[in-house]
């Protein structure tokens, strides 16, 4: 689904409304996403993923920078999305963004139109169709991307 100008700029829009807020609503998000799918916290075990925990903090924060990454780039291919900094494969990658979506709205109500809501989906589903593609930078060689 290709993001047409108007959903540019309502992704950026929003995106510099959230300011330096996007880390706290990742980490809202990666909560959700524990919370509601329990099984994408396995990956991550040697983490403590507890509710405010710095760990999980840190790991919204790295979250967050890759995907404020990916919405500064908008308007070229997703060939440089931040595969190492989202760390995550493309089945978590949809869960957590289902996730955002809902903490940005709860966060956001009148923000969160339904031409925002689609621009959101079609940003976030760019940037899953580029880790599922391998378009984007490849995972060390140390292993697998966890799964959240």
């Amino acid at each position: 689904m290709a993001l047409s100008p108007a959903d540019r700029a309502l992704v950026r829009a929003l995106w510099t409304k959230l300011g330096g807020n996007v880390g706290v609503y990742a980490t809202e998000a990666l909560e959700r996403t524990f919370l509601a799918f329990p099984s994408s916290r396995a990956s991550l075990a040697q983490l403590d993923l507890s509710p405010g925990s710095a760990q999980l903090r840190a790991r919204g924060q790295e979250v967050a920078d890759a995907l404020t990454l990916a919405a500064g780039q908008l308007d070229g291919p997703p060939r440089a999305l931040p595969a190492r900094a989202l760390r995550l494969d493309p089945a978590s990658f949809q869960l957590l963004s289902h996730c955002l979506l809902v903490t940005l709205a709860r966060h956001y109500p009148g923000d969160l139109s339904p031409a925002m809501h689609a621009a959101l989906d079609k940003f976030l589903s760019r940037v899953s169709a580029a880790l599922a593609s391998g378009a984007a930078e490849p995972e060390p060689a140390a292993g697998p991307a966890p799964r959240l």
